[in-house]
């Protein structure tokens, strides 16, 4: 697997990123289906977009303060 999940999910969770958010990164970046529509959430919908494009541009938009 590519080192880059791994530092991701780490760097994603160390910094306190909504799980819904890690999730649609998780399942973007391995080109997973999307969820079924009543489970997708806007922080799953942003971090499948980044997921799939290989960054987090999104992920200080999910932080909990």
């Amino acid at each position: 697997m590519d080192p880059m999940y791994y530092d991701t999910i780490t760097k994603l969770e160390e910094m306190g990123a909504d799980p819904e958010y890690i999730q649609g990164w998780v399942g973007g970046f391995l080109n997973n289906p999307k969820r079924e529509e009543q489970r997708v959430t806007d922080a799953y919908e942003a971090g499948y977009g980044d997921g799939q494009a290989k960054n987090t541009d999104h992920a200080s938009d999910w932080v909990k303060k």
